[in-house]
């Protein structure tokens, strides 16, 4: 065991939430709340984390897999006898540091602070409060006339006076272990909840002539809980603009900053621009130089420099250099574009392979297609990929030209240079460098058109007299 291990309480229920998923599963840029703490406790240079699950533990388990280790606190009976379930598995650690699952504003450099602090003063509890306008809701810290912390009081046992003081308990705490376990045996529960409270150790050390510290955060933000979808709304929104403000220092545009959504997750090169509207989530990676949105979604996928996606849904696909993307286009997952592919307006591809400088330009739908280098698509044109019971593949070679309002029936081969006419039905592989035309014959009938159109105008001026 490292000489720090951080312990995530993370058992409760969250009934405020209205959700059958736990709390700490709900989603904020990206990330779950309690793999927002864990991202930032593993930024402050913290390797060993222990997960406290309890309420829907199989699903917290499931969702945060093999990283942390997990120990099941059966009954909820408050913060006290959750720690108390990590000991064993903390065992050799010197300092704890404790942290809630649904703070997902904290920062890693705050919980390295409250850290270097505690390590430093070599103090029995190290507190992080904060000091808000509305400390309505939380445990107020009490001090002594030296500044010393002597107590941690909870809202509801707050005298008026109390009440008024505005440095409040964030729930996050840096402990000695050789302190902590055998205070932690010391607990009762002597309250209207009948829980075990993390916060009367405080009190124990104070008895004791422990010294207790206190580091006070300079955002109050980064201790704010997620109790209800207000608040995650609330957090939300914090997120958004630490990530949007972080990309524009970093030296990108974003035209309007309230109505981007940017994950925790993804990344953007230096000098592309995005506009309203524009959702990038999850692992998606953006190079240099590019134009994204307005109204465009990418999720999980990878754009090169220098490309263009207006209008759009990019979903867990691969865009080369200098591609342009809509508008209106529907990038399904699969999906690979090499360099300064266009795939245009209302045009839906899905698993396709799409070669370098290739035209997808309108009205069409390519699905299960390799297409080579400089292949240009006309407009209409679809391949029939499944037949009801399973998908076929396609596959366009270098240089052929589809012409408009083609059907290519998989599975079908068009070699390279091969050219298919306007208005085909292609069930055969077409040789390279071949015309193949696939179509009914024309045929014209002299005067019938105009003697039909003449005697349907004759029935509507009857009828009007």
């Amino acid at each position: 065991m490292a000489a720090t291990v951080a312990v995530i309480l993370a058992a409760g229920q969250g009934k405020r939430m209205r959700s059958q998923l736990p709390k700490v599963l709900h989603r904020l840029a990206g990330r779950t709340l309690l793999e927002h703490v864990l991202a930032a406790s593993r930024s402050a240079g913290i390797e060993d984390h222990i997960v406290v699950i309890g309420h829907g533990a199989g699903e917290v388990q499931a969702a945060l897999g093999a990283g942390p280790s997990y120990v099941l606190q059966e009954q909820q009976l408050g913060t006290g006898n959750a720690l108390a379930c990590a000991r064993a598995a903390a065992a050799g650690a010197a300092t704890v540091l404790v942290l809630c699952g649904d703070t997902p504003l904290l920062r890693a450099e705050t919980l390295a602070a409250l850290r270097q602090q505690h390590c430093t003063t070599g103090g029995a509890i190290t507190i992080l409060t904060a000091r808000v306008a509305d400390p309505s809701g939380y445990g107020r810290i009490i001090r002594n006339e030296q500044g010393r912390v002597t107590a941690i009081v909870e809202e509801r046992d707050a005298t008026p006076a109390e009440k008024s003081i505005d440095e409040i308990n964030s729930g996050i705490y840096c402990f000695s272990a050789d302190f902590l376990w055998p205070a932690l045996e010391g607990l009762k529960p002597d309250n209207d909840q009948g829980e075990y409270y993390l916060t009367d150790v405080v009190a124990q050390a104070v008895k004791d002539n422990l010294p207790v510290q206190a580091v006070t955060v300079s955002d109050a933000e980064e201790i704010l809980g997620v109790n209800d979808r207000a608040q995650l709304a609330a957090a939300g929104a914090v997120l958004r603009r630490r990530i949007n403000k972080a990309l524009m220092l970093a030296g990108v545009t974003i035209i309007d900053p309230e109505t981007t959504y940017i994950d925790a997750t993804a990344s953007v090169g230096q000098d592309t621009v995005i506009y309203p509207g524009t959702c990038l989530e999850g692992h998606t990676s953006i190079g240099p130089r590019c134009a994204l949105g307005p109204g465009t979604i990418i999720r999980d996928s990878q754009v090169a420099a220098e490309s263009t996606v207006l209008q759009a849904v990019v979903l867990e696909s691969n865009l080369g250099p200098r591609c342009q993307v809509g508008p209106f286009t529907y990038l399904r997952p699969g999906t690979i574009l090499e360099a300064g592919v266009k795939a245009g307006d209302f045009v839906e591809i899905k698993a396709c392979h799409i070669g370098r400088d290739s035209k997808v330009p309108h009205l069409t739908y390519l699905g299960d297609t390799t297409v080579g280098a400089g292949v240009n698509i006309g407009a209409g044109t679809i391949t029939c990929n499944y037949d009801g019971r399973q998908k076929w593949p396609t596959v366009i070679e270098d240089g052929a030209f589809i012409g408009s309002n083609t059907n290519l029936v998989a599975p079908v081969k068009v070699g390279a240079g091969a050219l298919v006419g306007a208005g085909s039905t292609i069930t055969a592989d077409v040789p390279a460098g071949a015309l193949a035309l696939a179509r009914g014959r024309q045929v014209n009938f002299p005067g019938r058109g105009k003697k039909r159109c003449g005697s349907r105008g004759g029935k509507r001026r009857k009828a009007a007299k």
